[in-house]
């Protein structure tokens, strides 16, 4: 196996161990507890999870697949009564600490077809793919996302950043903020 097949191997690994977290992490949530808002800019665990989950369906859906998101093609918002249908890249932490949702089995069957997608594309990922530019350079609103500082001012966005960048360290960032969440609520972490 060459070297850049193990970075492809290793890459699509870790995208499908921290999507195993996101399914953990919702399967004992209540829906009281994944709407629990702990107090005033303080972000209720639904935000974590709609942020993430519609980030990482945009990611796939748009860059990989070049196809609408499963969010909007199937008119999630409404079937799972989201108080807040924005991504929250562009809302303050007061409009998206309203955030709640209204049917969690609706929520998890919606994040199932994500994280189903994303095992689906990834499983067609090569080097080559992931070199291909898919955004010249991030406009000056997304300068300083964690994917700006990565890559550097002014250079391009590979098909490789969306996913280490924009999916799996994205990812990453806001689990922690569940696993916070999920101990506000009287639940434990999900890895030691």
């Amino acid at each position: 196996m060459s070297d850049t097949d193990i970075f492809v191997e290793s890459l699509g690994s870790r995208v499908r161990a921290m999507n195993s977290l996101w399914k953990q992490a919702i399967s004992d949530l209540t829906l009281d507890q994944v709407n629990h808002h702990e107090r005033d800019g303080v972000l209720p665990i639904a935000f974590s999870f709609s942020h993430f989950i519609q980030a990482q369906d945009q990611s796939v859906s748009m860059f990989f697949l070049k196809r609408p998101t499963i969010w909007l093609s199937g008119g999630w918002a409404e079937k799972i009564g989201v108080a807040v249908d924005a991504l929250g890249r562009e809302e303050t932490v007061e409009e998206m600490q309203q955030q709640r949702f209204g049917d969690l089995d609706a929520w998890k069957a919606y994040q199932e077809q994500v994280l189903a997608r994303t095992d689906e594309t990834l499983s067609t990922v090569t080097v080559d793919l992931l070199t291909e530019v898919v955004i010249p350079q991030l406009p000056p609103n997304m300068q300083n996302i964690f994917c700006g500082i990565v890559v550097g001012p002014g250079k391009p966005i590979r098909k490789l950043e969306v996913l280490e960048c924009f999916v799996y360290q994205h990812g990453l960032r806001h689990m922690g903020e569940v696993e916070h969440g999920r101990a506000l609520v009287g639940l434990g972490g999900m890895t030691s």
